[in-house]
């Protein structure tokens, strides 16, 4: 990595916290396909047969590239499937297809070996390639710390060698919940241990001369993920690397937890220019990743063609916002949400972010319509029943409803209509700065919202703005680089010291011509729900997961307002920032899964989606066991055919139980700790 670049971002985990542009990679090549460098954003995925049927595995990897995968990886567990590589790459060719493919290795180091002669790319776990994770805490010294990584270095740098032998590429993955025994001794279970985890094994590459590299931090928390590759990224640079990012949010799960779990992960990296390639992880079929992962990284080449534009921050010579925050203010390596006041004791503060929702264009006649805000009205009873995701504010701009809304559901309107209502009880204003600002304004006295973009926080209006606790911003944009231009205004009232709460809210138009927001027509074209739920998780994602945000707004006016709201509840859900619903951190499935993952996951949920705020583990074999669930409160793993083992957060409480009773058995263990509840 050359000086200048070095110097540009020392102290700094990207070059995009205002103004978006990719962090420059060495570039690798992985056979035809290289990655990293000015090559476009990759895309791949992994097989679900067993490597052994090379057949299956064949017919699966061609739906995969029709799909748009770029690369496809495939389990080698042992050195038969390894072996197989061979034969499975050679049907592939002869069937026309070149894609580069990626033996995947846990364990195993001579599977490692002989994988790495036949396949264009390995992968390798160094939490448990020449490592141990048995849950075990001893405290090294330092002598014998490295005596561990001389070990590992014997039995890693004959892999290396036949990489360089063969011009294979190796990806080094870490994954947070299989960290070893060794690093969770010394760093715990943090992002700092994950991107040690990496660097001893790429510092031993580059003793060995060996560059041919590609780096992963997968966490099936978004949060943690993303913490841990902007380390990465800073550690790197401090030691003069810059090795191709692979991308990826582990165990994500499926359907619309799936995406947008993966999106709040994936989309705030890429916001900050980090990564070269992405893999969605989605407990369904393999080829329905890839369509998934073009979407969200569609945006950021459109970007590219842009670049040079700046964001529309400024309004003179349309710079970015600048500003100058000091560590203790903010850390993009640890979450700390901003700290602001509490407004009408409602919102801001210690309160769970608000949700917003439009419903002034449906007919406000009719009381069913707030079912799609999660209040359910009973003509019968004459009286409204709260769903688990019920939002808090409903936008209904100039128009007045004909009936009696729930008392704990707030109204706004635009303040002119306002200001003309006869009863103004849990109804609150919507001001543009200039209304807000007039000496003459007729403001509420308890919640005050006040409409503003970037570009406004150094205007004269803003500087006359009357500050106390009833008032919140609602915070929007226009700009090319949304997300970065709304992270910069968060920056800016930091460095004010201003602790307004702030409504974040972003609007989608999918089947007009709005540049970015072009809907596709063509065969692999993405449904206009699953473009708001990558959208709207990366952008409002990107900034809770910096502690950024009281409340989040989504307009989308082509989509049913339940959509909406579901959405915005995933968006909370998936950053830790609001809970409404179970958690199920599930595996995507691969050759080493011992039941059918989908069909498990949904039997699953079809009788604990209402035990709100725990989270599942769903895992297809002790590969992606008691590790990657790490966080989990039950976990459900696979142990052998037809064998399943129950997990109490990390500890196996039964073993090898039949598959057909696992589920009560896993209901009793809830039950027994007090956790469970019964169904209404």
């Amino acid at each position: 990595m050359n000086t200048d670049a070095v110097k540009l971002l020392q102290g700094r985990y990207c070059n995009s916290l205002t103004e978006y542009s990719r962090f420059v990679t060495r570039e690798v090549n992985i056979g035809d396909v290289p990655m990293g460098g000015n090559n476009p954003i990759r895309i791949q995925s992994m097989t679900t047969t067993d490597t052994m049927d090379t057949i299956g595995t064949v017919e699966q990897s061609i739906r995969m590239v029709d799909a748009g995968c770029e690369y496809v990886r495939i389990t080698a567990p042992s050195i038969k499937e390894a072996k197989n590589l061979a034969e499975i790459k050679k049907q592939l060719r002869v069937r026309g297809y070149n894609v580069p493919l990626v033996a995947d290795i846990h364990f195993t180091p001579n599977a490692a070996e002989v994988a790495a002669r036949i396949v264009e790319k390995v992968r390798v776990n160094p939490g448990n390639y020449a490592d141990k994770k048995k849950f075990d805490q001893i405290d090294y010294t330092d002598l014998e710390y490295q005596r561990e990584l001389d070990r590992i270095y014997q039995k890693f740098a004959p892999l290396v060698n036949i990489c360089k032998e063969y011009g294979t590429a190796m990806r080094i993955g870490t994954n947070h919940g299989s960290l070893s025994d060794r690093i969770m001794s010394r760093y715990g279970d943090t992002p700092q241990g994950m991107v040690e985890s990496a660097m001893e094994f790429m510092r031993m590459c580059e003793t060995l001369n060996y560059y041919n590299l590609v780096i992963s931090m997968k966490s099936s928390n978004p949060q943690v993920m993303v913490q841990a590759y902007r380390l990465l990224v800073e550690t790197m640079v401090a030691e003069g690397m810059n090795y191709p990012l692979h991308l990826g949010v582990t165990e994500a799960g499926d359907g619309e937890d799936g995406r947008i779990k993966s999106a709040v992960g994936i989309g705030t990296l890429l916001e900050d220019g980090l990564g070269d390639t992405v893999r969605v992880s989605l407990t369904e079929e393999p080829e329905a990743e890839a369509p998934v992962a073009i979407e969200l990284v569609k945006r950021y080449s459109l970007r590219e063609k842009a670049k040079g534009e700046r964001l529309k921050v400024e309004n003179a010579d349309l710079s970015p916002l600048t500003f100058n925050l000091s560590p203790e203010q903010h850390s993009p390596y640890e979450y700390k949400k901003r700290h602001t006041y509490e407004a009408n004791a409602f919102i801001g503060g210690h309160m769970v972010p608000r949700v917003v929702i439009d419903l002034s264009k449906k007919n406000l006649k009719d009381p069913a319509i707030l079912a799609d805000a999660g209040y359910l009205y009973s003509a019968l009873l004459d009286k409204y029943n709260m769903a688990e995701q019920s939002v808090d504010f409903v936008y209904l701009a100039d128009e007045l409803p004909s009936f009696t809304f729930p008392a704990n559901l707030k109204q706004l309107y635009n303040y002119n209509t306002w200001q003309k209502l006869a009863d103004k009880t849990n109804c609150h204003p919507l001001f543009t700065l200039t209304e807000y600002t007039d000496l003459n304004a007729d403001r509420s006295s308890t919640l005050n919202l006040v409409r503003l973009q970037a570009t406004d926080l150094e205007s004269d209006a803003f500087g006359l703005l009357p500050f106390d606790n009833s008032l919140v911003f609602v915070l929007e944009t226009d700009a090319l680089n949304g997300m970065t231009d709304q992270r910069g205004f968060f920056f800016k009232l930091e460095e004010f010291g201003l602790e307004v709460p702030v409504i974040v809210r972003r609007s989608y138009e999918f089947e007009k011509d709005h540049g970015l927001w072009t809907m596709d027509h063509g065969q692999n074209a993405t449904d206009t729900t699953t473009k708001l739920q990558l959208y709207a998780a990366t952008d409002l994602g990107a900034l809770l997961v910096d502690g950024f945000g009281d409340g989040i707004w989504i307009d989308a006016p082509e989509l049913p307002a339940n959509i909406i709201t579901s959405t915005a509840f995933g968006i909370l859900q998936a950053t830790r920032s609001r809970i409404s619903k179970t958690e199920y951190i599930s595996c995507p499935s691969c050759g080493r899964t011992l039941f059918d993952l989908m069909v498990t996951t949904q039997m699953i949920r079809s009788r604990t989606s209402h035990l709100k705020g725990l989270k599942i583990g769903i895992m297809g074999c002790i590969v992606n066991g008691p590790g990657e669930m790490a966080d989990a409160d039950y976990g459900y793993v696979g142990s052998g055919t037809d064998k399943i083992t129950l997990y109490r957060g990390k500890e196996a409480v039964k073993k090898n139980i039949s598959a057909a009773n696992a589920l009560d058995e896993l209901i009793g263990i809830i039950k027994d700790d007090g956790n469970w509840i019964e169904q209404e």
